[in-house]
């Protein structure tokens, strides 16, 4: 079996923040039912070129079904609440007002299925000032503070590269879940859980708050260095990506970086005999080490001085990473096939679980499930089916 074998979740998800949640727990073996509205399905079907299986929607809703529901209809919400009482988890990431005004909020499923585990991902949470306001990946991450720590120190705030801003509450939400169903499984009570993208955010900043002496100092940006031995370096190569990183962060480390690119001299210089000495010479190092990286390709690179022990990498990126021999070699990298798009490659899940493993499947088709999801869940013959189907439940 797999880990989350049994869980079952009711995923009214769009976008990222609400699918990467659900996407998790599939990756982890729950039977993840995506529920979607009938000839438009989930908003993230159409960004980009697909024909309603764009990229960015396949990355994010592997290992799901999906059914279409017309949820504003009488018909469609109701067949949704009949549903409801077969799955152990909802969880929707719409905006503000959304499931209220759909009239399927957590007081309304509670009392249909009393053990629901109900979960809610917002930008800025139900309560507050900012309640209502709307909220993507990049609105959650200026509100965070991960603008502000992000570029130049002499530059204005930059937006991160990762959107931390949704998969990274998506995940957190996806913990939430997981651990919602544990107890419930030890007092058989469900719960409403609520995670808001803002606050999300601000658990991967914990690092850089801890110098802001609980919010009495501006904590500032610092490109992509901080002295010398923890900096971006160019390499051999032409291409936007030819650079490697170090992070030389320990004495032991200094000098293995220096012994690794042949200047055990430095060792000896009193300009760079302690940290701080070596942060007021930056310049003159940055130089020194420029000087070795520019004369080999970032691979190499990256490979003598991690051979050294220092940690460093090649800077990858969307060429380098699907075809990197590491990832390959541990399986990382998957081949699908989609029933529209063809065959595609796609990055793994990273938990490697011993006693868990759940292949890797494409994302569906819009309402590709319906039939026999609703004829599961609601325990329906061939007659009742085409009964729903005359109401335009389906769309």
């Amino acid at each position: 079996m797999t880990a989350l074998d049994g869980l079952r979740v009711l995923d009214m998800t769009q976008y990222e923040a609400g699918t990467s949640c659900t996407q998790a727990l599939a990756f982890m073996g729950a039977d993840v039912v995506k529920v979607e509205r009938p000839g438009v399905g989930d908003p993230g079907r159409g960004v980009g070129p697909g024909g309603g299986n764009s990229e960015y929607f396949v990355m994010w809703n592997s290992n799901k079904r999906s059914v279409t529901l017309a949820l504003d209809t009488p018909e469609g919400r109701q067949t949704l609440l009949d549903m409801l009482p077969t799955y152990d988890v909802f969880v929707e990431n719409y905006g503000p007002g959304v499931v209220e005004k759909l009239n399927i909020d957590y007081d309304v499923m509670k009392a249909v299925h009393p053990s629901i585990i109900y979960a809610r991902i917002k930008g800025f949470g139900t309560s507050g000032p900012y309640s209502s306001f709307k909220c993507f990946d990049m609105v959650a991450q200026a509100a965070s503070g991960a603008f502000s720590i992000t570029g130049y120190p002499d530059g204005p705030p930059m937006r991160p590269g990762p959107t931390i801003g949704d998969a990274g509450t998506g995940v957190q939400a996806a913990l939430a879940i997981t651990a919602a169903y544990v107890q419930k499984l030890k007092t058989g009570k469900g719960q409403l859980i609520e995670v808001a993208m803002q606050e999300a955010v601000t658990y991967y900043l914990r690092t850089a708050m801890a110098g802001s002496a609980g919010g009495q100092n501006l904590v500032p940006r610092n490109g992509n260095g901080a002295g010398a031995s923890m900096n971006l370096y160019p390499c051999a190569g032409d291409g936007p990506n030819d650079f490697v990183f170090v992070m030389a962060v320990t004495e032991r480390m200094w000098g293995d970086l220096m012994r690794a690119i042949g200047r055990e001299d430095v060792l000896s210089d009193e300009r760079f005999a302690d940290p701080r000495a070596r942060f007021e010479h930056a310049a003159d190092l940055i130089a020194i080490i420029g000087e070795w990286t520019t004369q080999r390709g970032k691979y190499q690179a990256m490979q003598e001085l991690s051979d050294a022990g220092v940690p460093a990498s090649a800077v990858l990126d969307s060429l380098d990473l699907y075809r990197d021999p590491h990832l390959v070699e541990r399986g990382f990298i998957h081949e699908v096939e989609h029933e529209a798009r063809g065959p595609l490659t796609l990055l793994g899940w990273p938990p490697r679980m011993s006693e868990s493993s759940v292949e890797m499947k494409a994302a569906p088709l819009l309402g590709q499930h319906t039939d026999d999801i609703v004829t599961q869940d609601l325990g329906l013959d061939a007659a009742g089916l085409a009964a729903l189907k005359a109401k335009g439940v389906f769309g």
